[in-house]
């Protein structure tokens, strides 16, 4: 390797450390978060330099604290220390406490970047992002917020972990080895099937588009057949049910649904489709419930109309925070 390309290689891993830096400094905003994404998509070597400097700071584990401490927060170009420009209300005012910089990484404030674990991905889409790969002869494709790992082409079949999100999968009507997906404390395994998988929070739910489905938590499994969906959790298995096919499909084609939702969770999936935050600061309007299919490019737009729908107060501050009261 000659000269220029070891500095070009030390300047990369430089500027990744710098990024990780950044996340857990508490000075971090949803503009932060955009740049990275741009900084990482210019070449494999940036990606990879990232990703490598996040494995670093995953062994660090609990002496990353010390991390922080040692090295200070980084220093950007043209940026004034201390500079509040559209702030997003990540951890309230001034810098985080080095004493849960470690935890910041894992499980980002308001959820507004990424996670250690979902930053180390395979495939990985940001807010209101889609995108579609192909692992071995299945076709999967990524809504928002997701992220997957691929555990290799073996012989019996390529290999998914889910680790949050949702994705659909396609397999060829014609072969000869499963798929298994692996989401939460569960297994999927199918043969010529469609099939979604959605893992948010505590909850995992399968619904099977076309051929059927195993599917195991725990110490249960069953088969899910076309048309249908289960669920499960900490606590295991539920009973399958028929699902409306349309209804859970209806990411694939742009849209969401909502059919007497309350606000709260109509918010919550509304934060996986727009940069920002929207939050409900009142129980009593979050129980409300709203009925309506919409556009996911058009969020704002459906903001304005749960506003005039529920008779909420709608207040925008900077790095689009949404506060509904």
């Amino acid at each position: 390797m000659t000269n220029d390309a070891n500095q070009e290689v030390d300047l990369l891993k430089r500027e990744a450390r710098r990024w990780v830096r950044q996340l857990v400094s508490g000075e971090a905003t949803t503009v932060d978060a955009e740049a990275l994404r741009r900084w990482r998509k210019q070449s494999v070597a940036h990606d990879a330099a990232f990703s490598e400097e996040v494995r670093v700071w995953q062994h660090l584990g609990e002496g990353g604290r010390a991390f922080v401490t040692m090295h200070g927060n980084p220093v950007w170009p043209g940026r004034t220390v201390g500079s509040t420009t559209r702030r997003a209300l990540l951890v309230g005012g001034g810098a985080l406490a080095a004493s849960v910089a470690a935890t910041a990484v894992v499980k980002p404030p308001l959820d507004l970047w990424p996670s250690l674990e979902e930053l180390r991905a395979d495939y990985r889409t940001s807010t209101g992002e889609q995108r579609q790969v192909s692992i071995a002869d299945v076709t999967v494709q990524l809504n928002t917020q997701t992220a997957i790992t691929v555990n290799g082409d073996t012989d019996s079949g390529p290999g998914v972990r889910l680790i949050s999100g949702q994705a659909s999968f396609a397999m060829p009507e014609r072969t000869s080895r499963a798929l298994t997906v692996l989401a939460a404390n569960g297994r999927i395994v199918a043969e010529r099937a469609r099939f979604d998988v959605r893992c948010l929070a505590e909850q995992t739910s399968v619904t099977c588009v076309a051929g059927v489905v195993e599917v195991t938590a725990g110490e249960r499994s069953t088969t899910v057949g076309q048309g249908q969906q289960i669920v499960y959790d900490g606590n295991g298995l539920r009973a399958a049910a028929a699902a409306d096919l349309t209804e859970a499909t209806s990411w694939q084609d742009g849209f969401i649904v909502f059919r007497g939702t309350a606000l709260s969770d109509a918010v919550a999936e509304i934060n996986r489709y727009r940069p920002g935050r929207v939050m409900v600061l009142n129980a009593a309007l979050g129980q409300k419930t709203i009925s309506g299919r919409f556009r996911t490019e058009r969020m704002d737009d459906v903001l304005s109309w749960i506003a005039r729908a529920t008779g909420a107060n709608r207040r925008t501050l900077p790095g689009g925070i949404v506060l509904l009261s």
